[in-house]
């Protein structure tokens, strides 16, 4: 999911900055909220490692987990690859991390089974490993994962789908992530499972890497491929944004369904707006400031954080359909990525 936004002011400041191969390596907080950077102090290090740092999505996380380590007395190092797929680069930021003495780390892996081998490098010098967002493959090659039920999250905007629908026949555009990536998989399933609706039903099927300029170009492949297509599902909201486009260039914008992923501030706005009918919120922050408390709790008693949480996901509309529970974009705004 490739977005480029401009970084709050908040998430700039950082201790110290350290160019590692592929990846910035962080080491951040300073005075005794966040811990000394001091590698005697005998303060917790917690290693953050992200599919990139630009993504509006790992940019919340990323503050999250700053927000927890200062709340819990413990020191943060960051390190993010320089694009969604980098995986020799988070290969580099594991190793990196464990040579610099972190206690536990959090990776949203961007290769969930290449990355498994240096995780578990990592494991046999004790480190805690914990997943956030995307599961490895196999899921217990980490010791835990903090994630929204991606197939939920499909299948809530399915169901919404299906009710908004109201009878029509649905002539599908779906605007996925890549090939093979769990993530996109799984919200592409629920969908399909929400809305009793095989592959089959799938008029068109575009790549889009979750990047809104690609996501525009898949839409208007679909329309050339298919100009009666009434519904489209999109891996997140950039995705949909750029379909949103498309169709506004054809004067479908009022009469094709969009439904989304992801529940962002910008989504969430996009929802109130009307560009997008519907989509399901999650809560990266949320992923982040539970796991820095995980590898505290591991680094102070020994007690391992194991199996899957799930931190909850949330269906986002101001046009409610009967029988499919959500909430309104007042809610969302308020909430969006929390």
């Amino acid at each position: 999911m490739s977005r480029t936004p401009r970084l709050p002011s908040s998430l700039l400041r950082v201790a110290a900055c350290t160019s590692v191969a592929a990846l910035a390596l962080t080491a951040c907080g300073s005075g005794s909220g966040s811990g000394s950077t001091s590698s005697g102090s005998g303060t917790v290090k917690v290693g953050l490692i992200t599919k990139t740092d630009t993504n509006p999505f790992f940019v919340k996380m990323k503050e999250g987990a700053e927000k927890a380590a200062k709340e819990n007395g413990a020191q943060l190092m960051t390190a993010a690859g320089k694009f969604d797929g980098d995986n020799a680069g988070q290969v580099t930021a594991i190793e990196n991390m464990v040579a610099a003495g972190v206690k536990g780390i959090l990776i949203t892996p961007s290769d969930s089974k290449a990355i498994v081998p240096a995780i578990a490098k990592a494991k046999a010098k004790g480190v805690l490993v914990i997943a956030l967002d995307t599961p490895t493959e196999p899921e217990s090659a980490v010791d835990a994962l903090f994630a929204t039920d991606n197939l939920k999250a499909g299948e809530l905007i399915g169901e919404y789908a299906k009710a908004a629908m109201k009878g029509k026949t649905a002539k599908i555009a779906a605007l996925d992530l890549a090939p093979g990536v769990s993530v996109g998989v799984q919200r592409h399933n629920g969908f399909l499972k929400g809305f009793g609706a095989t592959e089959k039903d799938v008029a068109c099927a575009q790549d889009t890497g979750g990047d809104q300029a690609k996501g525009q170009t898949a839409m208007e492949n679909c329309l050339q491929k298919n100009p009666d297509i009434n519904l489209v599902y999109t891996i997140n909201e950039p995705a949909a944004l750029g379909a949103y486009t498309a169709l506004k260039a054809k004067g479908r914008e009022k009469d094709v369904l969009i439904v989304s992923v992801d529940g962002g501030c910008t989504g969430t706005q996009a929802v109130k707006d009307g560009k997008i009918a519907a989509t399901s919120q999650q809560y990266p922050l949320k992923m982040a400031a539970q796991g820095v408390k995980a590898v505290v709790t591991y680094a102070k008693d020994g007690k391992k954080a194991s199996g899957y949480t799930d931190t909850g996901v949330t269906l986002i509309t101001d046009k409610a359909q009967t029988n499919v529970t959500s909430k309104d974009t007042a809610f969302g705004l308020e909430n969006c990525w929390g």
